[in-house]
């Protein structure tokens, strides 16, 4: 067996040229647009920000998630684990290559659920980068890492579907042109796991009403809270079979959760060269802080946390490309990864003291940001209930637990 850690030529020549276009093009952009001094006018602002997006399309690193036949670059997950890694160590980085979050996912959803005619309206604009999308699923009234407990109904009404309900957290909403909404269809299923159908909503439509964006740690979120009121949509809507809005979701989020662990770690280690340029630039007590024992063991566990990271998410991919059964790679990476980014972030903080904790670098934002990734995509509890759910039954079926640690050749 062949375990090769090493990049192909024209992978790694892909990687400096993602890293060369974030570093050259998207970080000064950037600074211009988050300088209220230099920038101020809403159209500037778009013309810069849609402007990069034309250049990484002339660039030809555009859409790397999708397939050439969808005008994309036709990356693997492993593969697309280097490109995000690169993407996110800037802020806007995944949307000008047009790989960001919940377009990336749902543009895979389309692609695998969507009949021909549903690809070319909903998919084909998105691949373009003409539209944007959002993915309805989360309830204020249940608990939204069970979704067998969602209570917005949709009834048949002829060749329509009268949908009822209340959403919130809902991603991106206020700019979607179109959202897949998961509606509970069916009263009494065989499987609680059956309940749910998922359809796909026109915005503006009658009936869907975002009533406010709700306010986070962060500040201004991009999450919606929307009441839907008998909201009709067509049975050429539903995205998917019916009944199989749960399997839709969970196809979904599986590879969405890994490619959210690709750009935690960019951020994790655009905060430890953080950390470690601040020890070798801050004098205190008689020595560098890179010199003093305390802050080289903050450095020392961020590196070695990063590490497992990176090898976990390139695990989880492999056996993604490789068509291998991956929730329980994806669930154990997602917990490690989204509590690891976390921990990095805070340590960058504390080496940077005062400075650290004021918005004078960008380690405040990350750091609000960052708390989000415990819960988003499913609570660390849930992940870890099922990976001792799954480690438990390894050991029933084989006698041990190897199979639940990776299934590793070691």
């Amino acid at each position: 067996m062949t375990i090769d850690f090493t990049l192909t030529p024209e992978l790694d020549a892909l990687r400096l040229r993602i890293r060369t276009f974030v570093d050259e093009v998207i970080k000064p952009t950037e600074a211009e647009l988050t300088d209220p001094d230099h920038l101020d006018d809403r159209h500037e602002y778009l013309v810069k920000l849609i402007g990069m997006r034309t250049k990484a399309q002339e660039a030809g690193i555009w859409l790397p998630h999708m397939p050439e036949e969808w005008g994309g670059m036709g990356l693997g997950h492993v593969e697309l684990a280097m490109v995000q890694a690169e993407a996110a160590k800037a802020y806007y980085g995944p949307f000008v290559f047009n790989c960001m979050a919940p377009d990336e996912g749902n543009m895979h959803t389309l692609l695998k659920w969507a009949t021909d005619e549903q690809k070319e309206r909903y998919l084909r604009p998105l691949c373009e980068g003409t539209a944007m999308s959002c993915f309805a699923m989360t309830e204020p009234e249940v608990a939204g890492s069970d979704p067998t407990l969602i209570q917005t109904t949709a009834v048949q009404d002829g060749d329509e579907w009268v949908i009822n309900g209340h959403k919130w957290f809902i991603s991106n909403a206020q700019r979607a042109k179109f959202a897949i909404l998961i509606c509970r269809t069916e009263d009494s299923p065989d499987l609680p796991q059956a309940a749910n159908t998922a359809f796909i909503v026109d915005i503006p439509s009658e009936g869907w009403n975002r009533v406010r964006e709700v306010e986070t740690m962060h500040g201004g979120s991009g999450h919606s809270e929307i009441v839907i009121e008998d909201l009709r949509v067509a049975n050429s809507q539903m995205l998917g079979g019916r009944g199989e809005g749960h399997l839709l979701g969970q196809s979904r989020l599986g590879p969405a959760r890994l490619a959210h662990c690709m750009r935690w770690i960019a951020q994790a280690e655009t905060a430890l060269d953080m950390m470690v340029d601040r020890s070798l630039n801050r004098f205190a007590h008689g020595s560098l802080l890179a010199e003093k024992q305390g802050i080289q063991w903050m450095i020392a566990d961020s590196t070695m946390e990063l590490y497992q990271a990176k090898l976990m998410v390139l695990h989880a991919a492999y056996r993604i490309d490789n068509g291998l059964d991956f929730k329980s790679e994806v669930s154990m990476a997602k917990h490690f990864v989204a509590n690891m980014l976390g921990r990095v972030i805070d340590r960058s903080i504390q080496v940077h003291g005062a400075l650290g904790y004021s918005t004078d670098t960008p380690l405040a934002h990350m750091y609000q940001h960052a708390r989000w990734a415990r819960f988003a995509d499913g609570a660390d509890e849930v992940h870890q209930m099922r990976i001792a759910q799954r480690t438990i039954a390894a050991y029933r079926d084989h006698g041990s637990t190897r199979t639940a640690t990776g299934d590793l050749p070691i």
